[in-house]
């Protein structure tokens, strides 16, 4: 695959728009896919997206071969799905998606969370999909991007090297030789669970939301997030969050990354303690809070980060009681259970599966 690569982009919120549109400036044939139609009426009428760029990057009128509300139509010419759509969406789009499939088309998730490749590849054996498809996830979206308008995005930065990996691994080097054209940024993150345990916005996002929870009602979000938000008390949660993850990935066999030398590997930033490292971050200056409770970084990250997170701990015997404090408390804020609504085990097709046999399933694809 080259030029003649077609992509189809499922998702038309600030991410979608903004791959879309540089996927198409980079002469790609692109079809933009979004549930609802009157969302993409004005990218429909104007026939493509105009992309704004900082700093020398893509800019310019991104022509769409097609853009529709219709799943079979979306996927009757791909050759590459890229969904980039909050992940509390992804079992909606895999049983959206999954009459229309075909063998031989690879569908990517930007990003995965934790187990989205698991819970799409689960929904689409539910739904009897019979097409050899291969489901892949990005560890992170690659690129940091917002709407400027009904047809417009911008893009403040691309990543340098975002990990991905396939479900199973074995067809990881299929998918990022498919895609590297267009995105060589793309590397080998070794497994789906690498990609989903190295999940940096699970530790970041929902503690330090609730734990600022006052100041955000109060102020709504006028502040900045990571340098006013971001005491000692707070980042001693987040460094006792992150090593609940490290340890539960270490149970399966995997050497996560801590958020420390995430910090390093990002940003180049260092710092004796998680605290430190953050102040450290010039990149996190400016950024403000959400300006209200009722954000992604709860509905979204709890359910679809925490809740897996704390769900392989406790099949495979790790302590998370940070993790189960943090759930717990934004199941009282948000009066939801997030238990039900998150991806647990069974959601994941893995809740019988030992440590070997889970591992086998993420890199071989093959189920005792």
């Amino acid at each position: 695959m080259g030029r003649e690569t077609r992509y189809t982009v499922v998702g038309a919120g600030h991410g979608g728009k903004a791959m879309a549109a540089h996927l198409a400036l980079m002469g790609f044939q692109v079809t933009l896919y979004n549930r609802t139609a009157e969302n993409v009426a004005a990218i429909a009428r104007r026939g493509g997206i105009e992309l704004e760029s900082y700093q020398g990057g893509p800019r310019g009128f991104g022509l769409l071969k097609l853009v529709t509300s219709d799943m079979g139509e979306a996927l009757a010419e791909a050759d590459v799905v890229m969904v980039v759509v909050p992940s509390t969406a992804h079992a909606d789009i895999a049983r959206a998606a999954a009459p229309h499939l075909r063998d031989g088309q690879i569908v990517v998730l930007h990003p995965g969370r934790t187990g989205g490749a698991l819970q799409f590849v689960k929904v689409l054996n539910d739904c009897g999909c019979q097409a050899d498809v291969t489901i892949a996830e990005a560890e992170t979206l690659i690129y940091a991007s917002r709407s400027d308008g009904p047809a417009q995005a911008r893009v403040f930065a691309i990543k340098e090297a975002v990990p991905l990996a396939a479900l199973p691994a074995t067809r990881t080097a299929r998918v990022l030789e498919a895609l590297s054209p267009a995105y060589p940024q793309y590397i080998d993150g070794i497994s789906v669970l690498h990609t989903g345990l190295n999940n940096m916005g699970a530790i970041f996002h929902p503690a330090l939301t609730l734990l600022n929870a006052g100041r955000i009602e109060s102020t709504r979000g006028e502040f900045q997030f990571y340098i006013d938000g971001v005491t000692p008390s707070v980042a001693r949660v987040l460094e006792a969050l992150d090593r609940e993850r490290v340890t539960v990935a270490a149970a399966l066999g995997i050497r996560a990354r801590s958020a420390l030398e995430w910090l390093k590997m990002a940003y180049d930033s260092t710092g004796s303690t998680l605290y430190e490292a953050i102040q450290n971050q010039p990149g996190y200056r400016g950024i403000k809070a959400p300006p209200t409770l009722n954000h992604r970084y709860i509905f979204e990250e709890i359910p679809m980060s925490l809740v897996p997170i704390a769900a392989l701990g406790q099949r495979y015997g790790v302590s998370v009681q940070c993790v189960d404090a943090i759930i717990r408390l934004a199941c009282i804020v948000h009066q939801t259970d997030f238990w039900r609504r998150g991806r647990t085990l069974d959601k994941l097709g893995i809740e019988q599966l030992s440590v070997t046999e889970l591992t086998r399933y993420a890199m071989e694809g093959l189920r005792e």
